[in-house]
């Protein structure tokens, strides 16, 4: 059989989040709930961090037999998992995460605070070690994903970094792009949970998840020695 070859044009392909939302929600589908921020062009992106761009090297639209793309990326964009080599040299990688950290009982935690992630607010919750929490704070009160970025984005300070250490979750999820602060001491909120144990799924979409227990499947990329990669995260209420 002969294949004719491809025409290789690379050119940018500017799939917009409208375009990811024609395709209709998992939920619809079945009892899974995504809530995965999807990658797309113009998905907000920490600053500084190398933004979302897709690309279409090879088209159908112009004359070739087949598509096929490429994309280059922050490995912290969207919905994504930070494993503690992020900000501990020499920490394990995400080639080291165990599966059953990701995959089982959730619980999502709503929060009222407008600003942190206070031990004051949590500590009712009665955190056990080994429990998978997801916050679903003020963040998810918009569609922040697809608006500019902003700084003030309710997020873990220290002191309740230390207090979650000590209760020893295998893992904590935030809705937004980092646990820690834009300013200040963020840097010591990742590397106070890394250090603890506690592997930290960032990004979230729990706009329309209501507090409760669920079950948790998270898988991220699996790039070797990566410190960080994207994940695919659903629910589904227990």
């Amino acid at each position: 059989m002969t294949v004719r070859p491809v025409r290789r044009e690379r050119v940018r392909a500017d799939v917009r989040l409208s375009d990811v939302q024609s395709k209709g929600p998992l939920e619809q589908m079945s009892h899974w709930i995504d809530i995965t921020v999807p990658l797309y062009t113009g998905v907000v992106r920490w600053p500084g961090d190398v933004p979302f761009e897709l690309r279409r090297d090879v088209d159908m639209k112009a004359g070739a037999e087949l598509n096929l793309s490429s994309f280059s990326m922050s490995a912290h964009t969207a919905t994504h998992m930070d494993a503690p080599l992020h900000f501990l040299d020499g920490a394990p990688s995400l080639d080291d995460l165990p599966f059953e950290t990701v995959i089982g009982p959730a619980r999502v935690i709503e929060l009222r605070d407008s600003a942190l992630v206070t031990v004051k607010e949590i500590e009712p919750h009665s955190i056990q070690p080994g429990e998978r929490i997801l916050f679903k704070t003020a963040n998810s009160s918009r569609v922040w994903h697809d608006q500019p970025f902003r700084q003030s984005f309710v997020a873990i300070p220290v002191e309740t970094a230390h207090y979650l250490a000590d209760r020893k979750p295998s893992l904590v999820g935030v809705d937004y792009l980092s646990v820690g602060e834009y300013e200040g001491d963020g840097a010591e909120t990742h590397r106070v949970l890394l250090g603890a144990g506690v592997w930290l799924l960032e990004g979230l979409n729990l706009t329309h998840v209501e507090a409760g227990r669920y079950e948790l499947v998270c898988l991220p990329l699996r790039i070797a020695g990566v410190e960080g990669a994207p994940a695919r995260a659903v629910l589904r209420r227990l």
